[in-house]
């Protein structure tokens, strides 16, 4: 008998390979790489995030006051909506000017699609991001609102109601913006966002409560069509409930309703420019 004989055969056994990480994983590392880089440009995302509504908090609080047009309790009235109003835009934004670049001109979306995990989950990072990004970028509006008014309207019960409202209203923002950064075509993004951003702006009862428009009628059944109403009148029953506002858990049902909505336009419209 030879040595060739008293081989073992290694016919039919394939290499040893590595593991292959799981989609987990995947997700979770590209979460992170996302949540590493907004804190190492965190002062980048600060101004990009607190710059207009702290404008806007300073202009029709503090030079308007001064001038006899508001009163004072217009503040704590006025600083919900502006939370509201900056978590919900940068959630939206977050999603929907990034994904309208990478699917056509930086190309960086085939990056995140090579990733080991189904393609539908690219697309709930992309959300998950932004509803994190939005809730920091609603938390730093607070200390700012109190260094802007002298002092910011809390209510300790009202935290679990805040929270709730943040993610399910960020939610919704980053569910529009996946729609909208999927369907918008980079030729028409300046005029897409100026025909919807404004609309959703002054018509989100961010600078007054939705019940102060029954004088208005039709003003009030078209704000009643914007879901940043819902998160603004969620954010005002939280911390100042003595102001007359939507119930809350009305707010929460719609806000629920339409995340659920605009997140499956969303993914649908992401795969299918991901597969083309």
């Amino acid at each position: 008998m030879t040595d060739l004989d008293t081989r073992p055969s290694t016919e039919g056994v394939r290499p040893p390979t590595e593991a292959q990480p799981s989609a987990a994983k995947a997700f979770w590392a590209i979460l992170w790489r996302d949540v590493f880089v907004t804190g190492k440009e965190f002062w980048v995302f600060l101004a990009q995030v607190a710059l207009q509504p702290l404008f806007m908090l300073f202009v029709f609080a503090k030079v308007l006051n001064a001038g006899g047009y508001v009163s004072d309790d217009y503040a704590h009235l006025l600083l919900p909506g502006i939370v509201a109003l900056t978590a919900f835009l940068t959630a939206l934004q977050t999603v929907s000017f990034p994904l309208i670049m990478e699917f056509s001109f930086t190309r960086e979306i085939e990056d995140r699609l090579l990733a080991p995990l189904p393609t539908y989950l690219v697309a709930v990072e992309k959300l998950t991001i932004a509803i994190i990004r939005a809730i920091a970028s609603a938390v730093i509006m607070f200390p700012i609102g109190a260094l802007v008014l002298g002092s910011a309207p809390w209510h300790s019960e009202g935290v679990p109601l805040l929270l709730v409202s943040l993610v399910l209203g960020s939610w919704v923002g980053a569910g529009i913006g996946l729609a909208l950064g999927t369907m918008v075509p980079p030729a028409k993004i300046s005029v897409i966002f100026a025909v919807i951003l404004t609309p959703l702006m002054f018509t989100g009862a961010t600078q007054y409560p939705w019940q102060s428009l029954d004088s208005m009628r039709w003003f009030q059944v078209v704000t009643a069509l914007n879901p940043l109403t819902y998160l603004s009148e969620a954010v005002r029953a939280a911390v100042v409930p003595e102001v007359p506002h939507i119930p809350a858990w009305i707010c929460l049902v719609v806000l629920v309703i339409s995340g659920a909505g605009f997140t499956a336009l969303g993914i649908r419209g992401f795969m299918r420019r991901a597969i083309n």
